[in-house]
């Protein structure tokens, strides 16, 4: 029998004593974020009402992760912190937590910077890194949080390097995809993904069913982290134009083209980036800086793989950098130099996103005047392109197919019961035309024509039936402030 000691001398001797070889390493894992490098950000968020713009709804509140990254900027998404009134920045082992301002937001890109009140709250933390040279096929990890403030690691795999839509504007724009198995944790609305201790990205959408993720990437951040110092834009231009494919041998031979590639240019938006170099529709764009378009409108990027060519024009470039287009034009082979220029959502027919401020309205005894949004259909739900009323969703649409002086869309939203509206109740949702013989572009254009009734009236004429309605001006300034004690509204108009 052994006796203890001998048993336990055995168990002490090292495994090369008995092999003769040197004893096996075992594998390094992967770098990993401490919890050092991430923040709980609670935000209190209150959105206006577009059926009642005068008022908010009520507030509710949103919780995410926050990455620490160079310069002392806390990045989340913007949708995390829109329309907030009031953003904290949380330690998640400590709970220690600090007020923090929004120093930046960049609604097309969903990217957001928080700073804390208190700079000291950052002290100790490590910035994250950002990530470079990622590849279809590698592993990355999603960083979730547990109520106990530890990190949970989600292992998933990037699944395609693509352009698609973002959430506020729907500008496509370079996305990663990664399959991952989440599940909902503490935080989740924002959530960081990693790959070998750097990020990748910022996780934007999640579809269950599918397990897929859609990351913002690292290309997207350092366009929009772009120091004005240095002279560029940190807006996304756009080419403004859209294409189809050429597969289609008939049109190919109808457009007598025989380079192998090229897309046919469908549409030029007015007073957008290509209109204005003189691209037009019919041209088939061939290259893009020197990249040749296959026939579907991709090409081989360097870092990427073979992505849309959308990417060299949204995400690659800057608002002011020159484009040089390859055109094959009635036979013809020319190069089109395009300044790109970044959508202005102020002169837009109908902005696709309002936030952090106050919709715009005028009313008129009891006739409440909008400009049309994107951010009033969606009133209606998630079903919104179905249910709000269609006159309005086709111009929101099809905004690019109206003259580039079109102006907003000012509508009659609803009307407000009161002596002057007798008759009227059940109108709304009504594209305002002319209003006292002027045209109208604006809410502004509207509140000046009311200063100039015709004979007493407020004449307003509309697109659809009833065509035009009459209103007594002095009836309506002498009901004003009725009118405005009996719905306890804060003005009359907002502009």
């Amino acid at each position: 029998m052994i006796s203890r000691l001998a048993l336990l001398a055995l168990i002490l001797i090292p495994v090369s004593a008995f092999s003769g070889t040197t004893p096996i390493a075992k594998p390094t894992p992967p770098a990993r974020p401490s919890n050092v490098s991430v923040v709980r950000v609670n935000s209190t968020i209150q959105a206006y009402d577009f059926f009642r713009p005068w008022t908010k709804k009520n507030p509710f509140s949103r919780r995410g992760l926050g990455v620490l990254i160079e310069g002392g900027k806390v990045l989340v998404t913007a949708e995390l912190v829109g329309n907030h009134t009031y953003v904290e920045l949380e330690k998640a082992a400590t709970a220690e937590k600090s007020t923090a301002v929004v120093e930046r937001v960049d609604y097309e890109s969903n990217l957001a910077i928080v700073r804390p009140a208190d700079p000291a709250f950052l002290d100790g933390m490590k910035p994250l890194p950002l990530d470079s040279g990622a590849r279809v096929g590698d592993r990355a990890s999603v960083l979730q949080l547990e109520a106990n403030g530890e990190i949970a690691e989600t292992p998933g795999t990037l699944t395609s390097i693509t352009l698609a839509g973002y959430p506020m504007d729907n500008m496509g724009l370079l996305v990663f995809r990664l399959s991952a198995p989440l599940q909902q944790r503490d935080g989740s609305f924002t959530l960081p993904a990693v790959r070998e201790g750097r990020l990748l990205g910022l996780l934007m959408r999640y579809d269950a069913r599918s397990q897929t993720a859609d990351i913002i990437p690292p290309a997207v951040i350092l366009h929009f982290l772009a120091d004005p110092g240095s002279g560029k834009d940190a807006r996304f231009p756009r080419a403004g134009l859209a294409f189809a494919p050429t597969r289609d041998p008939q049109l190919r031979r109808y457009l007598g083209l025989t380079q192998p590639g090229g897309v046919y240019v469908s549409d030029v938006l007015p007073g957008g980036s290509a209109k204005k170099a003189g691209i037009t529709q019919g041209d088939v764009i061939l290259a893009v800086n020197g990249h040749p378009i296959d026939q579907d409108g991709n090409y081989d990027d360097k870092e990427f793989g073979r992505i849309g060519f959308s990417h060299i024009t949204n995400t690659a470039s800057y608002p002011g950098d020159i484009a040089t287009f390859k055109i094959f034009r009635k036979g013809d082979v020319i190069e089109v130099p395009v300044t790109l220029e970044a959508k202005d959502q102020k002169t837009a027919l109908s902005e696709s996103f309002v936030m952090d401020e106050a919709p715009k309205y005028v009313i008129l005894g009891g006739l409440v005047f909008l400009e049309l949004s994107r951010a009033f259909l969606q009133e209606w739900g998630g079903d919104w392109v179905k249910e709000a009323p269609q006159r309005l969703v086709y111009h929101d649409a099809f905004q690019q197919e109206f003259p580039a002086d079109r102006g907003k869309v000012v509508f009659l939203s609803q009307v407000l019961p009161s002596p002057d509206s007798v008759g009227y109740e059940r109108l709304e949702n009504l594209i305002v035309r002319k209003l006292n013989g002027r045209e109208i572009k604006s809410l502004a254009d509207l509140s000046e024509a009311a200063k100039h009734p015709i004979d007493g009236f407020q004449k307003i004429e509309f697109e659809e039936d009833p065509g035009q309605i009459f209103l007594d001006a002095g009836s309506i300034e002498k009901n004003s402030q009725r009118l405005q004690s009996e719905y306890a509204l804060p003005a009359l108009q907002r502009l």
